[in-house]
């Protein structure tokens, strides 16, 4: 198994910034991939941004790139997610994301709930 914990989210005003941390522990050998989705109320889940963790390629979803910023302390098993110029928009609550290589589930964090006030 493997456990996720978030941190860092909160209550911003419009163009402000936070950092979200994401830790994980467990059976965290052979990490594939990790990453970060959002949930607003009464919408489904989207993707924000992912790290490959062999060669830390970045993706990013078109509406938070050139804001947000994901990186991560490998030898941690930490993964950040750096945000600025924040907009209402952004408000959500933010899970962190695990995928191991080869087959078997995703792991999901709890959640942390960033609410960007206009």
């Amino acid at each position: 198994q493997v456990q996720l914990v978030e941190s860092g989210g909160g209550l911003v005003q419009t163009g402000g910034s936070l950092r979200l941390s994401c830790a994980a522990s467990g059976r965290t050998f052979g990490i594939y991939r990790m990453g970060w989705f959002r949930q607003a109320p009464g919408k489904e889940r989207e993707f924000v941004a992912r790290i490959y963790w062999s060669g830390g390629r970045t993706t990013y979803a078109d509406s938070v790139k050139g804001r947000f910023t994901i990186s991560r302390a490998s030898g941690k098993n930490t993964v950040y997610l750096q945000m600025s110029s924040l907009k209402p928009e952004d408000t959500a609550a933010y899970f962190c994301n695990l995928e191991r290589e080869g087959p078997g589930p995703d792991y999901w964090g709890q959640g942390t709930q960033v609410t960007v006030s206009s």
